[in-house]
């Protein structure tokens, strides 16, 4: 079997079978946990979603708690963290959604580009040893690394293109060696560091990387969600997203998931925020379809109906 057999995949229609009374919003965040149950953390009534793998619903919670979601990511302990970039904050819950910690002061931003923690933050990771990064992101450039516990540790990145600089750090990911992968998304690229936030490398050839998950093991594969163009002078442009791209550790394509141009048909996307695999390696990819529609299409009424997430089964060649 090839790497690339490995890594084959065919979306499932409306594999999410959610009771009357729970619509989704734009899922910003999935996270999946060892048991396999699927968390949407959304931007709807219902901020947390838990579905098992079958699509069948569990049970949701966070309600009244989150501004906007934005990033979801799996502890060892199944732990969930979850990181809102509209009140500045990220909160550790048990799986049935009781709160252990709160890093950030919710509705008490951070000044603009300063370094502190947080302005927007965007996405949470935990090294090997259990400590935690977070990107932030929309009105900072950096990333922070805390103990377990929440205590600040240290901060590395300013704005800029030049190595360890960024340009909206989008995501985040720690591999099982403890480097960290930073979707560093209006530079176009992913950054790989140490975990003291020494630079090691970059992975290129992406455009506008936006969601990002990553295998176990020391040699890990990388699945991305690419945001499309949103300018006028290319958001025509095809074969520039949005996708989700399967690569290697060293940036090399394995596999290529969408349409050549933005789509709602099954297996195409139209902003691909979050990405996650479960334990059969079947793949689950969050959109902000209704943010994102009119960048996407801004000669085309939203409709009132829109599809926030899709289920892609493994399958083998």
């Amino acid at each position: 079997m090839t790497i690339l057999d490995q890594f084959l995949f065919e979306p499932i229609e409306a594999w999410e079978q959610l009771p009357a009374h729970i619509t989704l919003g734009d899922v910003a965040g999935i996270a999946v946990d060892s048991k396999d149950h699927v968390y949407l953390f959304n931007r709807g009534e219902h901020p947390v979603v838990v579905l098992d793998r079958s699509g069948q619903f569990i049970t949701s919670w966070g309600h009244g708690v989150f501004s906007n979601a934005h990033g979801a990511s799996i502890g060892p302990d199944d732990s969930l963290y979850l990181t809102d970039n509209g009140d500045h904050t990220v909160r550790k819950f048990s799986p049935d959604g009781k709160l252990q910690l709160e890093i950030g002061v919710p509705n008490q931003p951070a000044p603009f580009m300063s370094n502190t923690s947080f302005c927007r933050c965007t996405h949470t990771a935990l090294s090997p040893t259990g400590d935690i990064y977070v990107s932030d992101g929309y009105w900072n450039a950096c990333v922070h690394k805390f103990s377990p516990t929440g205590k600040w540790i240290k901060t590395w990145g300013k704005p800029g293109t030049f190595p360890g600089e960024f340009n909206l750090p989008h995501n985040i990911c720690c591999d099982a060696v403890g480097e960290v992968y930073v979707a560093d998304r209006e530079n176009h690229r992913i950054q790989v560091f140490d975990g003291d936030g020494t630079y090691l490398r970059q992975i290129n050839n992406l455009h506008r990387p936006c969601g990002l998950a990553i295998t176990p093991g020391a040699a890990p594969t990388l699945l991305v969600g690419e945001l499309g163009p949103y300018m006028a002078v290319n958001h025509a442009t095809p074969n520039l997203g949005p996708r989700v791209l399967v690569l290697a550790n060293d940036g090399t394509l394995i596999n290529r998931l969408g349409k050549d141009k933005p789509g709602t048909t099954p297996g195409a996307f139209v902003a691909p925020h979050s990405v996650a695999l479960d334990s059969q390696g079947d793949l689950y990819v969050g959109e902000v379809i209704a943010n994102d529609w009119a960048a996407v299409f801004p000669d085309t009424p939203r409709p009132d109906h829109l599809r926030r997430m899709q289920k892609f089964r493994r399958v083998t060649a």
